[in-house]
């Protein structure tokens, strides 16, 4: 015999915005061959006993390392400004890294958009 178990899910991505998208230049070729050269960013959440913990991260794809992160109980755009400024801080990339993510409202924001602008990143 076994239980039913509900399973708990958060939708972290809300791709229905006027905001601008960047084009997707990977094409899910998520390969690269050095470090700090493309980096993607995605929204992951825990369902606690205090309720939900949002989870944003900031992946390396040469080595698959988790280079910047940052936890909320909230998944508006400071999350992610968070996780990048934790990553750009611990890591230093140089200018024309590729940033990857699903283009969800937080990664499309103004605010999000002009932090990649100003350490020199390419959004796709």
């Amino acid at each position: 015999m076994y239980s039913k178990r509900k399973k708990k899910f958060k939708v972290t991505t809300n791709s229905k915005h006027k905001l601008p998208v960047a084009e997707n230049l990977l094409n899910q070729e998520f390969k690269t061959d050095k470090p700090n050269t493309v980096w993607v960013a995605d929204i992951s959440y825990v369902y606690t006993d205090e309720g939900w913990l949002y989870l944003a991260t900031i992946k390396d794809l040469f080595n698959k390392e988790i280079v910047g992160w940052a936890t909320a109980d909230h998944i508006k755009a400071e999350l992610c400004e968070k996780a990048l400024q934790n990553a750009v801080k611990r890591h230093r990339p140089p200018r024309g890294l590729i940033h990857h993510s699903d283009r969800g409202v937080q990664y499309c924001s103004k605010k999000y958009q002009d932090l990649l602008k100003r350490y020199g990143m390419i959004a796709v």
